[in-house]
Parts: C-alpha cells; sequence; structure tokens
C-alpha cells in the first residue's frame, strides 16, 4: 500500500506545474486508455486533455496507421513502443521509411502491413528484417515488383509466423526457397496468385517449415509432386487449393500421405478433382471440419455433380461442420447422403446450385436440425414448403441468406420471424417480403444485419416495427425498394444507435429528412445514397456534423448536393475514405475544399458540369493520401502530365471512364436492367 500511494504522488508527466490528474496512478491511465482504442476521437481527445495524459497516451501506443508517411517523421518520436504497424493507407513506402522504422522500433515491432505499399525493394526490406528481430507477421500482398532477391531479404526474419505473398507475381521458387530456409518458424503462409511458384516451391516449404498451419496455394501451378509433402505437415489445418487446375484425379490417387491434423480444405475451381480425387487427398483426416467445393460444375462441364459418390467421401468425418457447395449442380442423390452424414453440420451454403428443389432442401434440413447458417441465395426452385420446413426444423438457424429466391411468397416471411427468434443476419434482397414479413421478423431482437434491396412490398409500417424492435442492427440495405420513405427511415436513426451501414439508393422517396434521421447514427461509417433525386446538401450537412466516423459516401445522381454540401463534410467528416461524386452539382470549389480531408483515398468524379481542369489539378495536388481516382477520359489530355506523373509516384492510380452523361429521367426503373447495383 505504501508503494502504491507513492506511486500516484508521482506526477504522471515530467511538467512539474501541479496537476489534478496526478493522483491517478499510470495503470488506472492506462486502464482507461484500453478502453478508447476503438474511438481516435476518443483517444486524441484524451492526449490533449493535459500534458500528463499526451506523456501517457503516447507510451501506451502500440498499434499504429498512419495516412501517409511523410507523418512518419512526427510519429517516430511521440510513440516509442509501436509493434504493430499499418501503412496500408500509405502507397509510397520507399526504402529510407523502412530503414527508419527498422532503427526506431528495432526493439518492439512485432506486424507490419504493406499490402498497399509500393517503391519499395529488397534493400529497405533487408535493413527492416535484419534490424526488426522481434517481427512475427509481414502482409506484402500486391508487391508485385518484389523479385526473389526480396525473399530473400524476407529469408532474414529469424521469428516470422505469418507470411501473405499474395499476387507477389515475380518471385519464383528460388525466392520461396530462400524463405523456407530463413524462416523456418512460419506457421501461416499465402502464396495465392504467385504464379511463377511451382512445386518446387511448395516442397520446401513443406520441408523446411514444420510449424505450417495454414497453407494458401490459389492459383498456383502446382500438381500431386508437392501435395505428398504438403500432406506431411503435421500441424497442418488451413489447406486452400482453389483454381488449382494442375491437381487432378490421377495425381491424387498417387498420394501415399495424409494430413491427419487437417481442419479446412479448399478445392473450389480445381476443375479436374472428382469424388475420386478428394477421396484419396481426405484419406486419413480425422479432423476435417469445413469442405468447400465452390462453383465446381459451373467452370467446366467435366466436373462430377454433388452426387452420392462425391458426399460419401465424408461420411467418415465426424466433425465436419460446414458444407460449401456454390455453384454446384445437386442431385436427389446427393442430397439423400448430405441427409445421411452423421456429423453436425452447423453451415451449409448452396448458393446458386442447380437442381435444388423443395424436396431436396426439405429433406436435408430435416437431417440437421443444429444448423446455424444456410444460404439459398438464387435457388430459384424452392417455395414456401422448403421455408416452412427449414423454420420449423432449424429453430436456431442465424444467419439466412436467401437473395432472390424467386417462387417464395410472402406469407413464409412470417414464418422466419415466428420461429426463427435466433436469427442475426437475414438476405431477403429481391423476394416477395412485405410489412407483414417485416412484423415478424422484427421479432428477431439480436438480428444485426438486414438486407431488403428490391423488396417492392415493404413499406415505412413495416420498417418502423423492425426500427423499434431491433436496436442491434448495425447493417441496412434498402437499395430500390421503393415503397420506403423519410418515415421508415426515421425509425431506423431513432431505434438502431449501432447503425454502421445502411443503402437506400434509388429510393425516390427519400429527402433530406432521411438524412437527418441518419444523423442520430454516431456509428455510422458507410451511407450509400445515390440517385435520391430528394436529398440535397442540406441533408449531407446534418450528416457531415452527426456521423463523424463515416468512411464510405456515395452521392452519385443527387443532383441537388453542391459546393454548400462539400463544405461541412470537408470540416467535419475527417475519417471520410471513399466518396462517389458523379453526376452531382459540385464544382471546383466543392472538389478543392474536399480534398483537404486527409484521409481520403478514393474518388469517383465522372460528369461534374462545374469541374474544370484547373480546379480538378489544384484538387488532385492537394489530396496527398489519394490512390485511387475514377476520371471521365475527356479530362486526360487536358490535366499536365507532370501532375498525372506525379500523382503516379506517389501511389496513386487513375482509372479513365468514357462513359456518356445520363440525363436524370434516364434511371432504371427496374434493378434488373442495370448491370451492377455497385457499378461505379
Amino acid at each position: 500500500m505504501k508503494t502504491q500511494s507513492k506511486r500516484r504522488r508521482q506526477p504522471l508527466s515530467p511538467d512539474s506545474s501541479p496537476n489534478p490528474f496526478d493522483i491517478l496512478t499510470e495503470e488506472i491511465v492506462c486502464k482507461i486508455l484500453d478502453h478508447l482504442h476503438n474511438d481516435p476521437f476518443a483517444t486524441k481527445a484524451f492526449s490533449l486533455t493535459c500534458k500528463a495524459f499526451y506523456f501517457i497516451e503516447s507510451r501506451h501506443r502500440r498499434i499504429l496507421k498512419p495516412l501517409r508517411p511523410e507523418l512518419l517523421p512526427r510519429i517516430f518520436h511521440r510513440y516509442p513502443f509501436v509493434s504493430h504497424l499499418d501503412l496500408s493507407m500509405c502507397p509510397r513506402v520507399d526504402d529510407t521509411t523502412l530503414n527508419v522504422i527498422s532503427s526506431t522500433w528495432k526493439a518492439t515491432l512485432q506486424s507490419i502491413n504493406l499490402s498497399r505499399s509500393r517503391f519499395f525493394t529488397n534493400a529497405g526490406l533487408s535493413s527492416l528484417f535484419v534490424n526488426c528481430s522481434g517481427l512475427v507477421e509481414v502482409d506484402l500482398c500486391n508487391a508485385m515488383q518484389l523479385t526473389d532477391l526480396a525473399a530473400s531479404a524476407i529469408a532474414e526474419a529469424k521469428n516470422l509466423e505469418r507470411l501473405s505473398l499474395a499476387r507477389c507475381k515475380s518471385i519464383t521458387d528460388m525466392g520461396i526457397g530462400c524463405i523456407a530456409v530463413g524462416c523456418r518458424k512460419l506457421r501461416s503462409l499465402c502464396l495465392k496468385w504467385c504464379l511463377r511458384v511451382g512445386d518446387l516451391g511448395v516442397e520446401l516449404i513443406a520441408l523446411k517449415c514444420k510449424q505450417i498451419r495454414s497453407l494458401d496455394l490459389s492459383y498456383l501451378p502446382i500438381t500431386e509432386k508437392s501435395l505428398n509433402s504438403v500432406l506431411q505437415l503435421q500441424h497442418l489445418e488451413d489447406l486452400v487449393l482453389e483454381g488449382c487446375h494442375g491437381i487432378d484425379d490421377d495425381g491424387l490417387s498417387t498420394l501415399d500421405q495424409s494430413c491427419k491434423s487437417l481442419k479446412m480444405l479448399n478445392l473450389s475451381n480445381c476443375q479436374n478433382v472428382t469424388h475420386t480425387g478428394l477421396s484419396s487427398l481426405i484419406n486419413g483426416t480425422e479432423q476435417l471440419q469445413q469442405i468447400i467445393l465452390a462453383y465446381g460444375s459451373s467452370v467446366s462441364p467435366k466436373l462430377p455433380k454433388v452426387t452420392s459418390d462425391l458426399v460419401k467421401c465424408l461420411n467418415a468425418y465426424s466433425k465436419l461442420q460446414s458444407i460449401k457447395l456454390d455453384g454446384c449442380t445437386v442431385t436427389w442423390s446427393g442430397i439423400k447422403a448430405m441427409a445421411s452424414l452423421h456429423s453436425p453440420v452447423k453451415e451449409l451454403s448452396l448458393s446458386k446450385c442447380l437442381g435444388l428443389t423443395d424436396d431436396g432442401l426439405s429433406f436435408l434440413v430435416q437431417s440437421h436440425k443444429d444448423l446455424r447458417k444456410l444460404d439459398i441465395t438464387c435457388c430459384r426452385k424452392i417455395t414456401y414448403t422448403s421455408i416452412d420446413i427449414i423454420t420449423n426444423s432449424c429453430t436456431s438457424l442465424t444467419s439466412l441468406r436467401m437473395e432472390s429466391c424467386s417462387l417464395v411468397p410472402k406469407e413464409a416471411f412470417v414464418l422466419i420471424g415466428a420461429r426463427c427468434s435466433f436469427l442475426e443476419e437475414l438476405d431477403a434482397t429481391d423476394n416477395e417480403i412485405d410489412d407483414e414479413g417485416l412484423k415478424s421478423i422484427s421479432r428477431c431482437s439480436k438480428l444485426s444485419i438486414l438486407k431488403l434491396g428490391i423488396c417492392s412490398n415493404i413499406s415505412d409500417e413495416g420498417l418502423a416495427k423492425v426500427g423499434s424492435s431491433c436496436s442491434m442492427l448495425k447493417e441496412v440495405d434498402l437499395y430500390r425498394s421503393v415503397a420506403i420513405s423519410d418515415a421508415g427511415i426515421a425509425a431506423i436513426g431513432d431505434g438502431c444507435p449501432a447503425l454502421e451501414m445502411i443503402n437506400i439508393a434509388y429510393n425516390d422517396k427519400i429527402t433530406d429528412n432521411s438524412l437527418v434521421s441518419l444523423s442520430k447514427c454516431r456509428m455510422l461509417k458507410a451511407l450509400e445514397i445515390r440517385g435520391c433525386l430528394g436529398v440535397s446538401s442540406i441533408g449531407l450537412l446534418a450528416i457531415a456534423v452527426g456521423c463523424k466516423q463515416l468512411t464510405v459516401l456515395d452521392i452519385k445522381k443527387c443532383f441537388n448536393i453542391n459546393d454548400n454540401g462539400m463544405l461541412p463534410l470537408a470540416q467535419f467528416s475527417q475519417n471520410l475514405k471513399q466518396i462517389n461524386l458523379s453526376y452531382c452539382s459540385v464544382t471546383d470549389v466543392g472538389l478543392v475544399a474536399l480534398a483537404s480531408i486527409s484521409r481520403l483515398q478514393n474518388m469517383t468524379i465522372l460528369h461534374l458540369a462545374g469541374l474544370t481542369p484547373n480546379g480538378l489539378a489544384a484538387a488532385l495536388l492537394a489530396c496527398r493520401a489519394l490512390t485511387k481516382v475514377k476520371l471521365h477520359a475527356s479530362f486526360r489530355p487536358l490535366l499536365p502530365q507532370s501532375i498525372l506523373g506525379y500523382m503516379e509516384a506517389h501511389g496513386c492510380v487513375f482509372h479513365w471512364r468514357d462513359k456518356a452523361f445520363q440525363l436524370p429521367c434516364m434511371f432504371w426503373t427496374n434493378a434488373k436492367e442495370e448491370p451492377s447495383k455497385v457499378a461505379p
């Protein structure tokens, strides 16, 4: 007690002036900080309270995600104990930056994310891995410039446990061999789309890195030759072989090894593997919990359907909990075989499965009553009968995805709410659900995701009931649900304080009143209101002031939003990362103001009538964190090449579009006429 009391009387900062917070121990202050880590504004406010808190916060911070590399020099001095560094928002990271990082945090750095960064070479990586001996996790996805020299630098990371090299297309077997020899402690390795890595590189990993738990070999030109070595890994739990076309039944039949520890196997898009090859591959596996065979027969007509022979391969696995057969053609024999499985299946994904009917689905779910997740998206032959049996048999469902089940009548949705009270996710996009169905579903008090896009039968009455009863909602999709108006959105705004994402695009009854209602949702991160002709800058002002966590905003074809909406965004929406301004009434003034948002990375600015080349150039230069910009091709010859070159040198990628201007009266009235509801 004496020690603690003495510690309390010690100032928490080097400043000797009296401070009322000095009565708190550093441990108590750090506990407070632990509860603020999800809110960057709270952490910043905390550090600005007094010098004492500023001092402690700088030493408490372990995780950093800087917006731009030029901010790093200031960060180096303020945060001396960083262990996790995420540079995914910094497209330009050169060797000099990596050198400074490696010297500043050499004793503390444990993980670094360079997945969207470029311009560094093997020299910078060498400095990083030699100096930061405590590194255990590195993400180098998309670093297509890296060669085997970089791989040899990675090999210096002797304590590395997790490494992602997805899309590092210039690294070959030789580089992977270096990593295998140097990084013996690897537990997780992703080589997806490393097209120059073959059997030799994979074999070396399997022979040298005996601690591997997770291995992603998607789309590698490998054969059964390397799989023999892979299956000898005694701790391997997750194996992804998606799109490995060099693997076939004949080769798999020669395997003389089995992996007893394997828990998850993904053989999606393996065109040359049938039930014969699958049986050979999983023979002897004792812990299998998840099997993914997605989009098999839709990729190649040579592949077998989901038949009894295929499913019988899974009979011996008593721990199997998840089966994903998305895009396959199912047969009655396959359904009966799945129903006969003795394993406790908790997740079943049959999205876009041809041949799935009421009889088959009903028979299947009655045999697996402990299902928690069911995906029957685009299964267009199922009707009320299936939903009746599903909701009566699987009352513990937490997730039901049934987009575009066009033969399911509105009455079936009443059953979902009445019988599946534990539901947390429901995707009823493009269905016949009506207000009575919504009222029933409102009984699911734990609902957090509700997708009702293209549901023309629902109105404010049903949505109001959901808003008043489902307070845990985080994601709501009302895309083209044209009967919804301000009253329904007001219920969501009042009753769902945890809301993080809402899509109300192309609903012509939505006005500024809806945005004012949504401004009460302080946690809102993504808002899509494209094509809502009734909204204006007034509503956007409310969103900017109330929703300071907003990161994604789509206001395409909101013709009444102008510069007056951009100014409050620039002032209050400092977390904004992505915005689509196409067809708005924004001019140079608004765009330049928007460019002051320091986190803004992605902009789509097509057909802004008030935009000039000079204004665009000024905005591009001011927006220093940009990584992706979509522009009309007509601007390309009008912008100084020096500016484009400067932006590209700092990591920005330009996408030029030559799309004709679309008048307001040309909106699609039928969603199926529009190529994609998420198209720019």
